[in-house]
């Protein structure tokens, strides 16, 4: 990649969106000339300038410049370049997007449009287009964080074209549950199957007393409330046991996605998905209800809902993921889902510790929002006792958002 120094006609700034995330760093060493091969910066790349963003628009003398914010380099060496000198087609598309969509949300109001004789943008259009160019990069790494901490096959997206909002602040994920103190999950399956075609002879569910969960397809063939036990760690079966689905986690691309109709983030899929297919396990922090009662009381005050019962057997443990999950956790609640809680055993078999799975209740296109009945027990019963539960008896009521025709008005 070439080089370019601020301020050279001659030169051509090349630019890519920026996917560094240690950039403070990065603007300190070069401000005071320092090398550090740990963050990249070199002897070799010191003085490279690398377009970050484009943040502003004027015309000088029939001559179109854009404020350029370098990457690695901090505001104050932003410096104005001639628009024949930016090699960079994405960066000044977005830079239009951006202005578009601003103008025309305004419009909506009073109308503040560029008109041909304007030869700069008005600040308050700068302003946005700088913010949503820091958006961008935010999503942009959250999304590679994700990615590098996810165990499952299917991708992760991020996606904003809402509003400003940017990655969650005090959101960690995790792969699977995370027990709290004085809680222990490393309960090992006993026993294991020695099938060579755990279809036709006695697996682990028949060893359990229920039957096997899936067919051949990989699809779900029980009823809801039916418990899954899938081959654990002591089966001898191999890793392509039909009978273990969950345990390979997503295998379909999601988006997370900021919604358009005030739900926050929600989740969409990239890829069709077949009924009763597995799509995604719930995760969080594993507490004890008493916990969970005093959570849910503040929960209940902020209007959000992140806990659900482990209430399969007993009502001794709930699943917390406000603060620690995956995915899941980002998955909006609807009156009439296309997701279902299924509670499933491999190598835990502890009845008081199911870990849950939400398969597709019915096939779901490409695109579609995914969502599950916040209400919804793991009997397949309607219940308040699941999500976000409470023993309180005064409790926030919170408004539900699903839009759908049987929308029962409230989450609790």
């Amino acid at each position: 990649m070439d080089s370019l120094s601020p301020n050279f006609s001659s030169a051509r700034a090349w630019c890519v969106p920026c996917l560094v995330s240690l950039d403070t760093l990065q603007e300190l060493c070069r401000k005071e000339k320092l090398t550090c091969k740990s963050i990249g910066i070199t002897k070799r790349n010191l003085n490279n300038y690398e377009v970050e963003y484009l943040c502003d628009y004027k015309v000088v003398k029939d001559m179109e410049y854009y404020l350029v914010k370098w990457k690695g380099w901090p505001d104050s060496t932003n410096t104005w370049e001639p628009l024949q000198n930016l090699k960079c087609p994405l960066l000044l598309q977005q830079f239009f997007n951006d202005k578009h969509n601003y103008l025309s949300r305004i419009k909506k109001g009073k109308a503040i449009a560029l008109k041909e004789n304007h030869r700069a943008l008005k600040p308050a259009v700068a302003e946005y287009i700088v913010k949503k160019a820091k958006q961008r990069i935010a999503l942009q790494r959250w999304q590679d964080e994700l990615n590098r901490r996810k165990t499952h096959k299917g991708m992760i997206f991020v996606e904003n074209t809402v509003d400003l909002e940017g990655p969650p602040s005090d959101f960690y994920y995790i792969n699977e549950y995370k027990p709290a103190p004085g809680i222990s999950l490393v309960n090992e399956a006993t026993f294991g199957c020695s099938c060579r075609d755990c279809f036709f002879e006695k697996c682990c569910p028949a060893e359990a007393g229920v039957l096997l969960a899936y067919n051949k397809n990989q699809q779900l063939k029980i009823p809801p409330g039916a418990p899954i036990y899938e081959c654990n760690s002591r089966c001898q079966c191999g890793p392509d046991c039909p009978n273990r689905i969950v345990q390979k986690g997503t295998q379909y691309s999601l988006c997370i996605f900021r919604t358009s109709n005030g739900c926050g983030w929600g989740v969409k899929t990239l890829v069709k998905i077949k009924r009763m297919s597995f799509v995604m396990e719930y995760v969080g922090e594993v507490i004890t209800s008493e916990e969970a009662e005093r959570r849910g009381q503040l929960y209940d005050n902020k209007g959000i809902t992140y806990l659900f019962d482990l209430d399969y057997e007993s009502d001794e443990f709930t699943v917390d993921a406000a603060r620690y999950g995956n995915v899941s956790h980002f998955v909006n609640h609807s009156c009439d889902p296309n997701l279902q809680v299924f509670n499933v055993f491999i190598d835990n078999l502890d009845t008081r510790l199911p870990r849950i799975a939400l398969f597709s209740t019915r096939t779901i296109n490409a695109g579609e929002e995914l969502t599950f009945d916040y209400q919804m027990k793991s009997s397949g019963d309607v219940s308040s006792d699941s999500i976000d539960h409470s023993p309180a008896k005064k409790r926030a009521r919170t408004v539900c958002k699903c839009g759908s025709v049987t929308c029962r008005g409230y989450l609790n």
